[in-house]
């Protein structure tokens, strides 16, 4: 386990993360905060991509809760079933469609409580939805975020909740917006799981990773 990283190694790395990327975005396909919050819910143990292919099609003949109470489970899972667990995602999807419309008269809370009240929609899940949608300053802890947080020392946690309510604390308040999404991309493409790309990694030099890579081969 690396050493916690120092407060002015955080304030650099999130210093390059900005540089190197100042407006960063989701790479979820959405166009409202109702068909955002169907693409993160269908893309637990998914890849954005294969989400993104599906949401396609989906979103064109469906786009709000209604459309997808009218649609229905069978008519979701239809989109849905390149992705994992599509039998469950379609039923959770549609029943936090009714929810939304029996209990927030149709329309997305900008509120992590409530956003968990729905089917299906956990904290991560609730932060995305928070920080994307709405602009609030919630960072959502996946796996990459999680392993990129323990790896380098940047928050250290033995859960998803913890390390996120580390990350709030330790992160310099004009960077909170962001982070998600520099932490996210930082770990889906650097700093990757199996063998991180430590050779071409802008925050090498700051990290507390031992076993770093020098060079691709």
């Amino acid at each position: 386990m690396p050493r916690p990283m120092t407060r002015a190694n955080i304030a650099e790395l999130y210093r390059r993360f900005h540089e190197a990327m100042p407006e960063p975005e989701t790479e979820l396909n959405y166009s409202s905060p109702f068909t955002l919050l169907v693409a993160v819910a269908l893309s637990a143990q998914a890849t954005d991509v294969s989400v993104n292919k599906a949401t396609g099609p989906l979103f064109a003949v469906a786009n709000t809760p209604a459309q997808f109470v009218a649609l229905g489970e069978a008519g979701v899972a239809d989109y849905i079933r390149t992705i994992g667990l599509w039998r469950n995602k379609a039923k959770n999807v549609v029943a936090l469609s009714q929810k939304l419309i029996d209990d927030f008269g149709g329309e997305v809370p900008a509120d992590r409580d409530a956003l968990q009240t729905l089917p299906g929609v956990g904290r991560k899940t609730a932060d995305v939805v928070c920080n994307v949608a709405f602009g609030q300053c919630t960072i959502a802890v996946d796996t990459h975020i999680f392993r990129v947080s323990n790896r380098t020392g940047l928050a250290i946690g033995k859960t998803p909740e913890a390390v996120s309510d580390r990350l709030a604390k330790v992160t310099p308040p004009e960077y909170l917006r962001d982070a998600h999404h520099w932490l996210i991309l930082h770990g889906r493409y650097v700093c990757k799981a199996r063998k991180p790309e430590c050779w071409r990694c802008e925050v090498s030099d700051l990290c507390g990773f031992k076993d770093k890579t020098l060079s691709p081969a």
